[in-house]
């Protein structure tokens, strides 16, 4: 089966009225014809800034929550549509920008930029461990897993950024 029909399946069964399906979507970035994740992790910006003030044991506390949930409804999303970590499921991006977002020293254009494409990088690229955790964990926790190590991945690049910049 090629991409396109792969695609064309989830969004067959895809029904945005459900929230748990609008949600997994990323509020719908994750339909994104092209680059679905980094629209998804684009969208997690400006979500972040709702949250960004909290103190640091709530903003934890907010993450772990989120991830919990992430891994409830991108497990129910790819029961629903019949796939498997779908390009279109970017809640597991919004969990990790924002725990890379976290490590920003500054609210800026250039340090949200920096974590953007420090997240990008290594969910794209999946260096190791994050490929192996892709590959070998199932379900709603293995679509969300490989995203929170690919930010913790992420967090320590912006961190030794810090140093440097």
């Amino acid at each position: 089966m090629t991409k396109q029909e792969r695609n064309k399946d989830f969004k067959k069964f895809l029904k945005l009225t459900n929230p748990i399906h609008f949600l997994a979507v990323g509020l719908g970035s994750g339909l994104s014809p092209i680059m679905p994740g980094t629209m998804g992790s684009l969208m997690a910006i400006p979500l972040w800034l709702l949250f960004y003030g909290l103190q640091p044991a709530l903003y934890w506390v907010f993450i772990l929550v989120t991830f919990i949930f992430g891994c409830f409804i991108c497990q129910k999303t790819s029961d629903d549509t019949h796939t498997h970590d779908s390009g279109h499921i970017v809640w597991d991006e919004f969990v990790g920008m924002w725990i890379t977002l976290f490590f920003i020293p500054q609210l800026s254009v250039m340090w949200i930029a920096i974590a953007f494409v420090a997240f990008r990088i290594f969910d794209m690229a999946k260096p190791w461990p994050i490929r192996w955790f892709d590959k070998r964990i199932p379900g709603g926790f293995g679509i969300m897993v490989d995203d929170v190590i690919a930010a913790i991945f992420s967090s320590f690049t912006v961190y030794i950024m810090t140093l440097v910049i």
